[in-house]
């Protein structure tokens, strides 16, 4: 069958499914998140046994041990999934929330009000808790979602969509308000990014030659996330204990996932000092280092060469930069930085806020590791992912970013003169 045909037949029900929430009461979505939480747990071992086969096809995909880490679905994992689930559901719904309101001279009243997207496509590669996450923000704001996931995690992801859609169909909401395509062909991803009228809006969450594909075939909106190339910088006044913990946090703690560290810069005042130590705890982690030529003369590292500045890793490796001073700081960031997020590690606080308001990036942290930059984190429960575009949403992405608006004018017998 052709993908666009097959992608129709898909979003066609998906239309439906997604009216039928539009038009449901919030209290009727928080008991199907709360369903399908049950569900997941009820379901754990099948999971873990789907979990199993696709791990077991992992080295015949040549997974680094990074992307094997966030392909592994365990009981803590599965009970993390039910708990966003279930704190997702208690979060305030946004559908229906009044943005503004006003009384305008002649006696009509004017609101805008949050409404459902509609049918969002979803393209991500091998986490498979992606598919719970994104599913359920698309329930909480009253959206239908067709997910497309990576061939390393299609067992999983089949296995979680099918304990979603039992929780849905135990409150009597449509089951199909959550697919995800029994198939990996690649000719389905373009389909979806160009079924205008069908799906409102595609989000792609993966590498950075993934997202720009969907960019390139897309006639639909999409969000993206390109990459996630973060930084850490060291200040002149920064505490040097705190530093290292969070610079060893941000890059050790899951250097697989979008919100670590793949750049420390360092100002050249505490950079003898702040480097020697770190280095040393940085071996003893296996992390990689590649360091600018300064870099070299403080501590034993590998040269650093140009195209180490704008990589995202995703592995245990750093770029380290020693920099002059916080403008030359500020400005390595701006020119290599993928938008996602920032931390600067200081006690000035006329240099936070400086940084803060000069440094161009959907999350800025202060005294801060930088895999604070995600959903849950923030108290939004899950995320959909982290844009680092600027419009119409930025950074972690929840369940509000998932509704548009509508204006609502209210009148009494109002004609136009």
């Amino acid at each position: 069958m052709e993908p666009e045909r097959i992608i129709a037949d898909i979003a066609v029900p998906a239309r439906r499914a997604a009216g039928v929430l539009a038009a449901s009461r919030g209290e009727k979505r928080n008991a199907a998140l709360l369903a399908c939480a049950k569900s997941i747990r009820d379901d754990a071992d099948r999971l873990k046994a789907e979990n199993d086969r696709d791990l077991a096809r992992s080295e015949e995909f040549g997974l680094s041990e990074a992307m094997i880490d966030r392909l592994t679905l365990d009981d803590a994992r599965i009970e993390s999934m039910a708990c966003a689930l279930e704190q997702i559901a208690e979060q305030t719904d946004p559908v229906g929330q009044t943005i503004s309101a006003s009384n305008r001279p002649n006696g009509l009243r004017v609101e805008k009000r949050r409404v459902p997207i509609g049918v969002i496509g979803i393209i991500f590669e091998s986490r498979p808790n992606v598919t719970a996450d994104a599913a359920a923000l698309c329930i909480k704001s009253g959206n239908a979602c067709i997910l497309r996931g990576g061939k390393e995690a299609i067992y999983s992801n089949l296995a979680i969509a099918a304990s979603l859609r039992r929780g849905l169909a135990a409150v009597n909401l449509p089951p199909e308000s959550v697919t995800v395509l029994d198939s990996t062909d690649r000719e389905l991803v373009p389909a979806m990014a160009r079924a205008e009228g069908l799906i409102d809006l595609i989000i792609p969450r993966g590498g950075e030659t993934l997202i720009r594909a969907v960019v390139e075939s897309a006639t639909i909106p999409v969000i993206k996330h390109y990459a996630g190339n973060c930084h850490v910088y060291v200040h002149s006044r920064a505490n040097l204990g705190m530093a290292e913990r969070i610079v060893l946090n941000a890059k050790c703690q899951r250097p697989g996932v979008c919100n670590s560290a793949e750049t420390l810069l360092v100002d050249y005042s505490v950079a003898r000092r702040f480097l020697g130590d770190i280095v040393t705890q940085f071996a003893e982690a296996d992390v990689e280092l590649r360091g600018c030529p300064t870099a070299l003369t403080f501590a034993m590292m590998k040269p650093a060469v140009e195209e180490d500045w704008s990589a995202e890793y995703l592995d245990l490796i750093m770029a380290v930069k020693v920099v002059e001073d916080i403008d030359e700081a500020i400005e390595h960031i701006n020119s290599y930085s993928s938008g996602h997020t920032e931390a600067i590690i200081t006690d000035d606080v006329q240099a936070s806020q400086e940084f803060i308001a000069r440094v161009d990036s959907s999350s800025v942290m202060v005294n801060a590791s930088t895999r604070f930059s995600d959903g849950g984190q923030y108290g939004l429960g899950a995320e959909i992912g982290i844009s680092t575009d600027k419009l119409h949403a930025r950074g972690p992405m929840g369940a509000e970013d998932l509704t548009t608006y509508k204006w609502i004018v209210t009148g009494q017998g109002h004609v136009r003169q």
